[in-house]
């Protein structure tokens, strides 16, 4: 496929709603006018790239209504990209077509505006508490595939060290001893299946517990009230 085929579904879209369009105005793939109203432009491309994405920010300096155009694909890239690719065009105030060609038809998916994310307080929330809850920088930023060391975590490894030092103890004494508000749920919950309940409100470690202690001995060292 080449840009040329994605030209007449989009001129006879823009057409359809009563533009006069035309090919080639200077750097613009298409340009279109309907009246008095502002000029809209409109960039093909035959696959969504970040090259598309430079060129209709650039063409934003020309005017507001700037629309991207790429072929229909039913590939499993643009299913699975297609929320970040709509994400990113509205997020960037770009219009997205998406043309047909077999069709000669075209549907748009997002018209031009100015755009301002809505923020997600309850989220940013949880971040700000984990920030401040976890001890030290015990992670590597960038890193993929291997065990985050998340304040739950390091709560869990207090846990952990209280018993192994005394073998058997409640929540109550493991709380206020590692200064653990929440110890209660981590052992009751047991995520890292490091702790068993041997009798009503009494905790011990697993052998799994106890090589957490072995394999995390540096990091516990940190976390031990003082």
């Amino acid at each position: 496929m080449r840009e040329a085929d994605l030209y007449p579904p989009v001129k006879a879209y823009l057409e359809a709603q009563g533009y006069t369009v035309k090919a080639e105005i200077g750097a613009c793939d298409v340009m279109a006018l309907r009246g008095a109203e502002p000029p809209v432009i409109v960039e093909l491309k035959t696959s969504f790239s970040l090259a598309l994405i430079f060129q209709g920010i650039e063409r934003q300096t020309l005017c507001d209504a700037v629309y991207i155009a790429v072929p229909v694909s039913s590939e499993k890239g643009w299913k699975l990209r297609y929320k970040d690719i709509t994400r990113l065009c509205r997020r960037l105030g770009l219009g997205l077509l998406a043309v047909n060609v077999a069709k000669n038809s075209v549907e748009a998916h997002l018209d031009p505006d100015d755009y301002t994310p809505r923020k997600n307080t309850k989220r940013a929330g949880r971040l700000l508490r984990e920030f401040e809850r976890r001890v030290g920088d015990p992670n590597v930023g960038g890193t993929t595939g291997t065990q985050r060391m998340t304040a739950y975590r390091q709560d869990a490894l207090r846990c952990a060290a209280y018993l192994g030092a005394q073998g058997q103890a409640a929540p109550k004494m493991i709380a206020a001893a590692m200064q653990t508000p929440r110890a209660a749920a981590i052992l009751q919950a047991d995520h890292y299946g490091w702790f068993e309940r041997v009798a009503r409100g009494i905790y011990q470690l697993t052998p799994k517990g106890s090589a957490a202690l072995e394999a995390h001995a540096e990091e516990i060292a940190a976390l031990i009230p003082k």
